[in-house]
């Protein structure tokens, strides 16, 4: 059949764009950083802004993304998609271990990992250390669909300190460990909590068959140098190790965490095991399933290739 249809008119080359403004935004926030491009976003509202002793700390309604939360000029989580970063980085180490009783996360400020932690029922106790308390009272009151009420549930156990000193300093094992850090290697200040030594003071803090998840930034064909790093460094200190990633639209990336633990291989959980513990536990996870984790866990090419070159296959 031959189409007699004219064409629509091509747009003008001088005008156009890929993705063509109808009209220009109100405000927006642009991430601080030295990278060679831009990302931004369309700013509805100023929540609330302030400085700790610790960081910047800015609260934003987005058009995008609904609220955000901006630490020293970087997104951290984002209202939309949230449950996509910290159940990727929270249910892999405890889908992968068969009976999570207690656990300990450094970081997390927002409330939500010990959210997602608080979802199994066999877990009795969440310790979770963070050096800024006033960020953890401003994501309280700001952030309520981030925490649920996690901060109110009697097994999580709030402390407000350095959790290079928290690890160091104690003798209390945990089932699982989870490093929610903010970016390491741009003059942050959790670069220490990414070395081959705090590794090794967490594997002590870890109880037999315990496992150790670590958000490690961003694992994508143009960025695997920082991710290679704290891989390099996991990998004299655990048995098994693996790099799993997803992509979350806010951060404009996929996005890459590890899982570590001297027992278990977190390649042997299958899909059909985790869509089977998923049901069992009764977890209603947004974002999660079998063949979700199989996906995640599955690296691209150039990713593999990559990080084979950074001396971190």
């Amino acid at each position: 059949m031959v189409n007699t249809t004219r064409p629509a008119a091509r747009p003008d080359p001088g005008n156009w764009t890929h993705n063509p403004r109808r009209t220009a935004p109100r405000a927006i926030f642009e991430e601080d950083a030295s990278w060679p491009e831009g990302h931004w976003y369309e700013i509805a509202a100023t929540i609330f802004e302030t400085e700790t002793e610790e960081q910047e700390v800015r609260i934003l309604e987005t058009v995008e993304y609904g609220r955000i939360l901006v630490l020293d000029g970087h997104l951290q989580s984002a209202e939309e998609d949230e449950a996509i970063y910290h159940e990727a980085l929270v249910q892999p180490a405890m889908l992968l271990h068969p009976a999570p009783r207690s656990v300990l996360i450094v970081g997390g400020g927002e409330g939500a990992t010990a959210r997602e932690a608080l979802r199994h029922s066999s877990v009795t106790r969440v310790v979770m250390v963070d050096i800024d308390g006033e960020l953890v009272d401003i994501c309280r009151e700001h952030l309520p669909s981030w925490h649920r009420g996690a901060f109110e549930d009697p097994r999580l156990e709030l402390v407000i300190g350095d959790g290079l000193d928290y690890v160091a300093g104690g003798d209390e094992r945990f089932d699982i460990v989870i490093l929610d850090l903010v970016d390491a290697f741009e003059d942050g200040p959790s670069e220490a909590l990414f070395a081959e030594g705090f590794f090794r003071d967490v594997k002590r803090r870890m109880a037999p068959g315990g496992v150790l998840a670590v958000q490690a930034m961003e694992l994508n064909p143009n960025g695997v140098e920082d991710h290679a790093v704290v891989r390099r460094n996991l990998r004299p200190v655990f048995a098994h190790l693996a790099s799993y990633s997803a992509m979350v639209p806010s951060f404009w990336s996929e996005w890459g965490f590890l899982l570590a633990s001297d027992v278990h291989d977190p390649a042997a959980l299958a899909p059909e095991e985790a869509d089977g513990r998923i049901a069992a536990r009764g977890l209603d996870l947004k974002a999660m399933d079998g063949a979700t984790l199989q996906r995640m866990r599955t690296l691209s090419k150039p990713v593999r290739t990559l990080l084979a070159a950074a001396g971190a296959p």
